[in-house]
């Protein structure tokens, strides 16, 4: 009895998760790619969306955007810009842009609606490189969807935006399509004040007040865009997918017992003890292995 008392003890430092990489940030559930810190999902993904405060936050060298829900099913991150208008706040912005280099697109749902923009000046409104229309006229061929004139219209009826009593004209919308390879919109070379983007009517197209405002970006994994098995087995075996420090070509299975393994947590793979645990759970770990093992010899 004195035996199974003392390799009870042993058994309770292991039994409270030691896991280096959390769950989730906040409210939101953590899952590959993304991690909670560095060692933690993908190391691609690690400088554009980091947890801080248990808030999730999405960086561009535009800014930092609130995360505000994650569809790993679609793989497709949402996020808001608190500078944005709504149609209940009207108010100034620098623009919206995603880097180069970043594994994040626009998804096709994200709508962008450039608000107050100069009809005289606005590069969105460009010169015909001087070539004659059918009827003779020089005119201006807009950068803007022309479908998207009812959107203008919605945007403009809201009491935030409607109070500057600014012409309908002056808005412009903008698909992901029409913001170039550079996936960037600066407002002030545009000469346009302010932007609202959306990425759903919520069954709602002409309340403006019901539209889900921010933005979708759609990631990718890899080039041919698959979750990579060795994670897959790694989060189905309760670990969470992670790195080895600075080689980031490394994968590491981060588990509950407070060991990292390079396969998954189900007692099938090469186990090292995870850098940032502390001495006292990786040591009582292997004593209570140690521990069982003599009990077994000692019953048999």
């Amino acid at each position: 009895m004195t035996i199974f008392f003392f390799i009870s003890l042993l058994l309770l430092p292991t039994l409270t998760s030691s896991q280096t990489c959390q769950r989730a940030c906040g409210k939101l559930p953590l899952k590959y790619p993304f991690g909670s810190g560095s060692g933690c999902g993908d190391p691609r993904f690690q400088q554009y969306v980091t947890c801080t405060n248990n808030q999730l936050t999405f960086t561009t060298h535009t800014g930092s955007y609130p995360v505000t829900a994650i569809d790993y099913s679609n793989q497709v991150l949402y996020i808001s810009d608190p500078t944005m208008s709504t149609c209940s706040c009207n108010q100034p912005s620098k623009g919206f842009g995603l880097d180069w280099e970043a594994p994040f697109s626009f998804h096709d749902d994200t709508v962008f609606a450039l608000l107050d923009c100069s009809l005289s000046s606005s590069p969105i409104f460009r010169p015909n490189n001087g070539e004659l229309n059918t009827d003779g006229n020089n005119s201006k061929i807009p950068l803007c969807d022309n479908q998207g004139a009812p959107i203008c219209s919605f945007l403009y009826s809201c009491r935030a935006i409607s109070t500057i009593n600014l012409p309908i004209s002056s808005c412009c919308v903008y698909t992901p399509v029409d913001l170039g390879p550079s996936f960037d919109f600066d407002l002030e070379k545009l000469e346009c004040s302010s932007y609202s983007g959306f990425y759903s009517f919520n069954g709602h197209q002409s309340d403006p007040n019901s539209w889900k405002y921010g933005m979708a970006l759609k990631y990718k994994f890899s080039v041919y865009n698959e979750n990579p098995s060795y994670c897959v087995n790694c989060e189905r075996s309760y670990g969470i997918c992670g790195y080895n420090g600075a080689n980031y070509n490394s994968f590491v299975c981060d588990c509950p017992s407070g060991l990292n393994t390079t396969n998954d947590c189900f007692f099938g793979a090469n186990y090292s003890v995870g850098s940032k645990l502390l001495p006292l759970q990786t040591g009582a770990a292997w004593l209570m292995i140690y521990c069982l093992a003599w009990l077994l010899v000692w019953m048999l």
